[in-house]
C-alpha cells in the first residue's frame, strides 16, 4: 500500500527549515513527475507526532477523490510547525475531531505539565523564566491585584514574537495586554472548565475565578502568538520554499491549511520570490479549512480604516480557486478567537460589532473580496471555482461537532472536505 504522507517539512520559529534535506526530496519527487503537491499545514498540535496523524487521516480522504489515473502525479507534504495544544481540547488528529466531552471540573492537564509543553515552542530564556513564573502566580493565586498585573505583564513577553508583514485587522488581543487584568481575567473566566457557565457561587470564590481566568488568558495569549508566528512561517519558510519549487517544470502546488496553518499557508503567497500580476504561480489552488486569522486579511479595502488587510492582492498569486470553509458550530472562531476584543463590548450590539471586526476565516468565510458563496455538498459535488476567487464554503451542515467552549474547530476530516480539496486541485473525477 503507498504511503499516505510521503514527505515532511519542518520549520522552527523563524522558518528555517530544520531538514535542508527535506526539500531536495520533495525537488526529486517533482523532477520524477509528481508534479501535484498537496501540501498540507496544521493548526494547534501538541507534537509532530500528533500533526502526522491528522496528515494522513486528512490526506486519506483527498486521495481517495482522486482517479487511479491521476495518482502517479501526485505526492503529498506534511508541514511541521512548533504550535502547541492544550491538553483539554479537541483532538484534530483523534476521529471525528477528538469531540469526546471537556470536563467541567479542573482543567486536565496541571500548571507545571501545560509549562513545560509551552516551553518546546517556547524555547528563549527570556520565554522560559516567564512562563516558570506565570506556573508559579498559578500556583500561589496571591489574593493582590499586583500579583494580577505581574501576570499580564508576564503574557506580554509570550506575545511579544515578531510579526513579518503588519497586519492591523488581525490584533484582537489588545486589551488582552493592556486593559485592566482583573477586568479582563474575569471576562476569560467563563471559558475556563474549572469555573463553567455561569461562574462561581459567591464572593468568595471571586479570586478563584479570576485565577482561572488569568490560566485562560495564559491560553489566549499562547495562541494569538501561534497565529503571529504562522504568518512568520508562511511568508520566511513556506513562500520562500515552494518559489524555489516553481523552478521545476510543471509543478502545481495544491496549498492545505487547518486553523492556524491556514493562515501559515496563505502567508506563503506572501514569500513567493518575484511574485506579480501576471507572473505565473506554483500555487493552483489553496483550501482554508476553519481558517483561524481575519476574515478580512485578503480585503482590498477595510470598512473600519483605510488600506487593506496584510494579504491584500495576494489571491493574485493563486492560479486556481481560493476555498474558506466556515460554520458557526465553531465556538473556537465564534467566542473563543475574538473573545480578547469582545472584553470591551458592554451589550448585544457591541459584541455584534466587535465579531465583525475581529471575525475569523472559519467563522463566516472571507469579507471584503467579492467571494461567491455555496454550502457544501457530498462527495461529487460541482462547485463554482475560478482562479484566484474566494469561493466561501458554508459548512454548518457537515463542521458541527464537539464540545464546548471549542465547538467544531476540530472536526474537519470528512470525505466531503476531502473532495474538495482533490475537485479545487483539477483532479477529482466527476
Amino acid at each position: 500500500m503507498a504511503q499516505i504522507v510521503e514527505h515532511e517539512l519542518t520549520f522552527d520559529a523563524e522558518g528555517r527549515l530544520v531538514d535542508a534535506a527535506a526539500e531536495d526530496r520533495v525537488a526529486s519527487a517533482v523532477e520524477g513527475g509528481r508534479t501535484n503537491l498537496f501540501v498540507f499545514a496544521h493548526g494547534w498540535n501538541n507534537t509532530p507526532a500528533k500533526a502526522r496523524i491528522l496528515f494522513e487521516r486528512f490526506f486519506a480522504t483527498v486521495l481517495d477523490a482522486v482517479p487511479g489515473s491521476a495518482r502517479p502525479s501526485v505526492a503529498t507534504v506534511g508541514v511541521v510547525w512548533p504550535s502547541i495544544r492544550w491538553p483539554d481540547e479537541p483532538d484534530p488528529a483523534a476521529p471525528s475531531g477528538g469531540a469526546a466531552s471537556v470536563s467541567t471540573g479542573t482543567p486536565e492537564g496541571s500548571n507545571e505539565e501545560v509549562v513545560e509543553a509551552l516551553k518546546a515552542v517556547f524555547p528563549s530564556d527570556a520565554e522560559r523564566q516567564a512562563l516558570d513564573r506565570l506556573k508559579d502566580l498559578l500556583d500561589e493565586r496571591p489574593r493582590e491585584p499586583a500579583a494580577l498585573r505581574e501576570f499580564q505583564a508576564l503574557l506580554a513577553t509570550l506575545a511579544a514574537g515578531t510579526e513579518v508583514t503588519a497586519a492591523e485587522e488581525d490584533q484582537a488581543e489588545e486589551p488582552l495586554l493592556v486593559d485592566d487584568p482583573e477586568v479582563v481575567f474575569s471576562a476569560f473566566a467563563d471559558l475556563s472548565p474549572g469555573t463553567g457557565v455561569g461562574g462561581a457561587a459567591g464572593l468568595g470564590d471571586a479570586w478563584r475565578r479570576t485565577w482561572n481566568g488569568a490560566r485562560e488568558a495564559m491560553r489566549v495569549a499562547t495562541y494569538y502568538t501561534m497565529k503571529n508566528r504562522a504568518g512568520v512561517v508562511g511568508q520566511r519558510g513556506l513562500g520562500s520554499l515552494l518559489g524555489r519549487l516553481s523552478a521545476r517544470r510543471g509543478v502545481h502546488v495544491h496549498v492545505i491549511g487547518h486553523s492556524f496553518g491556514a493562515r501559515l499557508v496563505s502567508f506563503s503567497l506572501a514569500g513567493l520570490p518575484g511574485a506579480a500580476r501576471g507572473t505565473a504561480s506554483p500555487v493552483k489552488s489553496m483550501l482554508l479549512v476553519q481558517g483561524a486569522f481575519s476574515h478580512f486579511s485578503f480585503a482590498r479595502v477595510l470598512p473600519f480604516r483605510g488600506g487593506g488587510g496584510a494579504l491584500a492582492g495576494m489571491e493574485e498569486r493563486v492560479d486556481g480557486p481560493i476555498v474558506v470553509t466556515h460554520t458557526a458550530r465553531d465556538l473556537a472562531l465564534a467566542d473563543f478567537y475574538p473573545r480578547a476584543s469582545l472584553i470591551r463590548g458592554q451589550d448585544a450590539a457591541a459584541r455584534n460589532d466587535l465579531l465583525h471586526r475581529w471575525g475569523a476565516m472559519g467563522w463566516d468565510g472571507a469579507q471584503e473580496v467579492g467571494a461567491t458563496a455555496a454550502r457544501v455538498g457530498p462527495a461529487g459535488t460541482s462547485y463554482p471555482f475560478a482562479p484566484g476567487r474566494f469561493l466561501n464554503l458554508d459548512c454548518n451542515a457537515l463542521i458541527k461537532d464537539g464540545p464546548w467552549p471549542f465547538g467544531s474547530h476540530s472536526d474537519i476530516v470528512h470525505s466531503e472536505i476531502g473532495w474538495v480539496a482533490a475537485a479545487a486541485a483539477g483532479l477529482a473525477e466527476r
